[in-house]
């Protein structure tokens, strides 16, 4: 299983759903779905955006956790 610390990161940051749309151009629903963890799949230039503005790496990111 990948876990993603979408959630984690946004919140030690106080960062809103909304304000990481609006800054980065990834729709609402996407962000939603990985801060929830009920994403299935993401495209690669979205995680590219987020580890950009987050100033973060993919590890930082996702982790794989049995």
């Amino acid at each position: 299983m990948i876990k993603c610390h979408l959630s984690r990161i946004m919140g030690e940051r106080r960062l809103k759903i909304a304000d990481v749309a609006r800054d980065t151009g990834i729709n609402r629903g996407t962000i939603t779905r990985l801060y929830n963890e009920t994403a299935t799949r993401i495209e690669l230039d979205v995680v590219e955006a987020l580890c950009k503005y987050l100033q973060v790496g993919i590890a930082d990111l996702y982790e794989l956790v049995d």
